[in-house]
Parts: structure tokens; sequence; C-alpha cells
């Protein structure tokens, strides 16, 4: 299907498809895109009204430290114990860096936490949590947001915490040895922009990860060209600083090299991934986490909501054990006892040879070292469709502090 994005002299132009690489035919998410960008688009569809609940009913958590086992499980158990309701939370880990956002509501009453005595202790509480495991000096933080002063997307706020915490700088930039993400700035003396290349392995949400590191670090972008062969992606972007300046300096462009490699990589989780779906619950959260810390999981990633009644989470573990190579299905079989068969194995790592079925087809891509993926295109699951169709994440609870 052909978008097309006009304001004033900004014209975009975007040939989208679902994520089955399937022509869009619902309209829901096709009306979902005007609430975000605001701008006029022109599509061929009928017109329906779409609602979306505010966010203004929950205070926001933004914590970032150093990624361990267990540390969203302490989190949860804290804000389990201070009667705070999770009613969403989404957790990334990068470079030995973690960025987690909560969305918490009143346990007796519901509604955002008010009182500034009861979100000082809270602060507190969580603090005391992730500087356990700090030494002098390094960097943490803890904060609660009000939902009145501002919204940002969820997912590139997380980019911006992550940012903020300098996960980039482990990250060597493109070389020889870039297995899957290779990054290129030259100068276009002629027309006085700085072009940026990226080639990597395609998948939901690139543009996206691109754009939101590229506008976080205050570059003007121009004229982009986007496009996708199979399971690579090329990007290429004509940029400027926000004061006209191109890249003139070799650490500049490092420093965007570094950046642009780091925001794609943060998507990129490994572990196997286990969907849960269960009547939402006070302390539903801790309970899970605290299954998988028991039983030696590590969690790199968690997507956490509610739609209704229900509790709905994603998350992507590994075994500390195992150094994240390999998660036993005894181990699995023993979380899904003590969670009950609401939790369901959807992607399986490359060694996993459990007796455990996905619900859906999803075969784990061969990474070549081009960085192109072997085989068909990955598949999705039933839960990835249908946490696509919610934007839960993008939408009902985008409220934080616009920095």
């Amino acid at each position: 299907m052909k978008v097309v994005i006009h304001v004033g002299f900004f014209l975009a132009v975007f040939h989208v498809t679902d994520q089955l690489g399937n022509k869009l035919t619902d309209e829901s998410l096709i009306l979902r895109v005007p609430n975000q960008t605001g701008p006029t688009i022109k599509r061929q569809v009928r017109p329906s009204h779409v609602s979306s609940s505010s966010s203004s009913d929950h205070t926001a958590l933004e914590i970032t430290g150093i990624d361990r086992p267990g540390l969203l499980s302490e989190i949860s158990a804290v804000l389990a114990q201070l009667e705070c309701h999770v009613t969403a939370a989404v957790a990334w880990t990068h470079s030995g860096r973690a960025a987690v956002i909560i969305y918490v509501e009143e346990g007796r009453g519901g509604g955002p936490i008010v009182d500034s005595g009861r979100l000082a202790h809270v602060q507190e509480q969580l603090e005391n949590v992730v500087e356990a495991h700090h030494g002098t000096g390094e960097r943490r933080s803890v904060r609660l947001t009000d939902p009145k002063l501002g919204r940002t997307h969820t997912e590139r706020r997380l980019h911006q915490l992550l940012y903020a915490d300098l996960d980039y700088t482990r990250c060597q930039g493109c070389n020889d040895d870039c297995a899957k993400i290779h990054v290129t700035i030259e100068p276009c003396e002629e027309k006085g922009y700085s072009i940026v290349n990226l080639r990597s392995a395609d998948r939901p949400k690139l543009l996206f990860d691109t754009v939101c590191a590229l506008t976080d670090m205050e570059y003007v972008v121009f004229h982009a060209a986007v496009s996708s062969l199979g399971t690579l992606a090329d990007q290429e972007y004509f940029i400027r600083q926000k004061d006209g300046c191109t890249l003139e300096k070799e650490s500049e462009r490092h420093k965007l090299s570094q950046c642009l490699i780091a925001a794609i990589e943060r998507r990129d989780c490994d572990g196997l991934r286990l969907d849960v779906c269960t009547m939402n619950r006070m302390g539903l959260l801790s309970d899970v986490t605290r299954a998988f810390r028991e039983n030696g999981l590590s969690i790199s990633r968690a997507e956490v909501g509610r739609h209704g009644e229900m509790a709905i989470g994603s998350f992507y573990v590994t075994e500390a054990s195992s150094g994240g190579s390999y998660v036993s299905p005894e181990t699995v079989e023993q979380v899904r006892k003590e969670l009950g068969e609401s939790i369901v194995v959807v992607d399986k790592l490359p060694c996993w040879n459990g007796e455990v079925k996905p619900t859906a087809a999803s075969k784990p891509s061969t990474r070549r070292h081009d960085g192109s993926a072997g085989g068909e295109k990955p598949r999705f699951s039933l839960g990835t469709l249908f946490w696509a169709h919610l934007g839960w994440l993008s939408s009902n609870f985008g409220s934080s502090i616009r920095s």
C-alpha cells in the first residue's frame, strides 16, 4: 500500500505491508498513523473512528543502570510490596546496560501516584535496588515522571535513555570485522550534505530506530531513500547538523556511526521468547519475573501490558549459566508448572530442541557474516501480530517527560 505524507515542504512516500509482507487491510492500523504523526496523510481507505486511551492515569518510572540477572524481578517485587500496580512495562538491554520504563497506578483505587511523600518513598526504594550492584561513581538513574508534563513515544524514550547512558561507547563503529551492520559516512560537497549509508538485516521498526538516533543527536534529514531486498535493508540519508554544518571531524563521524549501530542493535536481543497471557492482577509481573529468576533465567528484553482484564507479556530469556546460548526444555517446563499453562514458547534458539511447541511457526534465521539471514524471511507468531494490532506501547502508554 502507498502512503503519502505531505506537510508544508515535507513530502514522504512509503510503500508498506504488514509484518508478513502482505497487503494492509486493517483500517485501524492504517488510521493510527495520523494520530501518531499529526500530518495530512493520503491513503485509499474509508475513514472510520479510532479511539485511544489516555495515559494520564499512570505514573511513569524510568530506570537505567548496569544490566544484571534478576534486575526486573527485584524492581517489580519492590513495586508489589509498595502496592503499586504495574499497568505496562518495557525493558531493553544493550552493551551491559539496562533501560526500563514502567507505568504504574495506585494499587488501591487506581490512578496516578500524586502524593509527593509517597512518590519520594517509591523512588528511594527503587534507587536502593538499582544501586545495590553499582560501584562508586557508576551511572544509574531512577526518575518518576508526571504524565501531564509531556509525551514521548515509549520506545523512542528508551533510545534516549540508553543514549544518555552512553551505551554506544562500547561499540567500536563499523569496521571490517562488523558482522551485521555496515555504516559509511561521506561528504557531498556540491550540495553541502553528509551522506549516511546503512546496510543491515531487515526487520520491523528498523527505520524508526535509525531516525530516532539521527533526531536525538540533532541531525536534520533533508533527503532519504530506504529499500529492502530479501533479508537486507539499505538506508541512505542526506543530513546536516542543526546549525547547517556537515560532519567535518572524524570524531563526529565515528560517534554517529557508533550511535546508529547501537540504535539498531538495541532491539536485536538474544534468547528464547516466552509469551504470557493471563488474568491481570496485582503483583503479576513480580510473580512472573521471580519464577524466571529462581529458575536461572535472565531477561534480555521485556514488553508487558494489559488489554481489558487480561495481562499480556513477551519476555526474551537466557540461562545465565550457559552464557545466553542455551535454554533447556526442562527449565521452560519448570517455569510453566509454576506459572500455569498461560506461558508459551514462540521463538526457539538454534540449539533448543524442547518438546514445548510454539503457537505458530517461527523459524530462527541463521546469520551470515555479511549480516544477511540465510533461508527465508523471518516469520511472525500470532503473538507478534497481536502486539502490532494493539499498538499499546506506542499510543496507550506513551507518557514520559520529553527531553
